[in-house]
């Protein structure tokens, strides 16, 4: 069932690090499996546990296109092991800061271990779009949102736009 996902201001867990799995059980599969749908929902190519309120080292990719078949991967306690030194860039946005895009420029491959949705160990190689995604939901889980890699300028103007967006809605402010 699609969770909606965190906004990211003011709400401070956004920015906590997430704790390791320690067991792959049924309810994590299960937490996979929303996590999934809603990203699917909303819609997305990238989740990490922590945007829906769970501070646990998970989430899911699927970069299929729409008139493709879904490809779905789950990855719990990813960790990069290797980073390629040639850089991409990419257009990024994030479910967690709605209706707002910036290139960011991230190595350009990485090499990831972590578990699958079975809890077996598995790595991946990763190049392009992958990588870019991989990097962007790690960081998730470490704390660190895609506008920390912009400029200081720029990320001042989102984080003023959004605290403005969360006055706005506050419950009990008066209209009219």
């Amino acid at each position: 069932m699609p969770i909606k996902p965190l906004i990211i201001l003011p709400d401070p867990i956004l920015r906590q690090v997430s704790k390791p799995v320690e067991r792959v059980d049924a309810p994590l599969r299960k937490l996979a499996d929303d996590m999934l749908a809603t990203m699917y929902d909303a819609p997305g190519i990238g989740l990490a546990a922590i945007q829906i309120g769970e501070p646990v080292r998970m989430l899911v990719i699927d970069l299929a296109k729409e008139d493709e078949t879904p490809a779905p991967h789950v990855f719990i306690n990813p960790e990069i092991l290797e980073s390629a030194d040639t850089r991409s860039v990419y257009e990024e946005g994030c479910l967690s800061i709605p209706d707002y895009y910036a290139e960011v420029e991230r190595p350009a491959a990485v090499r990831v271990k972590y578990l699958d949705r079975d809890g077996k160990l598995q790595e991946l190689e990763a190049e392009g779009l992958m990588a870019t995604c991989l990097q962007h939901e790690i960081d998730h889980l470490n704390g660190v949102l895609f506008i920390d890699h912009i400029s200081k300028l720029k990320r001042d103007m989102v984080v003023k736009k959004f605290k403005k967006l969360a006055r706005d809605k506050a419950p009990g402010k008066l209209v009219g």
